[in-house]
């Protein structure tokens, strides 16, 4: 799901620069996009979980602001101080940052244990 969710991103990331928007708002407004439609195929396919949906999706935000902050400074950094084709250097942080992203939410936004809780022991 990630991957082709990703291709789609890329590739509207290509229209939208082609069509004039600067890199970091066109990146900016596909990332939005991006988190919104991908909390709830995360929880429930991606990882399984059926821990509690509000403390997992303020861990969720918390970690895309953290993936969002990174993939800015790859651009500021070798778009705008080294000057790398920004169409590049963007395939390139959307890998990057989705490898930090899945291993954010494997260990800490789904983690295994709420994924599949002990059977409750009778008391």
């Amino acid at each position: 799901m990630g991957l082709v969710s990703n291709a789609v991103l890329y590739a509207a990331y290509l229209v939208l620069t082609a069509a004039g928007m600067g890199a970091k708002l066109a990146m900016t407004l596909l990332y939005a996009v991006g988190v919104c439609q991908t909390f709830v195929f995360n929880k429930r396919w991606t990882f399984s979980f059926r821990g509690p949906g509000a403390p997992a999706f303020s861990r969720y935000a918390v970690s895309y602001a953290l993936g969002y902050l990174v993939q800015l400074a790859i651009l500021h950094v070798f778009v705008d101080r080294l000057g790398f084709p920004h169409q590049a250097v963007q395939a390139a942080a959307m890998v990057q940052v989705a490898v930090l992203l899945f291993l954010l939410h494997r260990f800490w936004v789904f983690p295994a244990a709420a994924a599949h809780p002990p059977p409750e022991q009778p008391t």
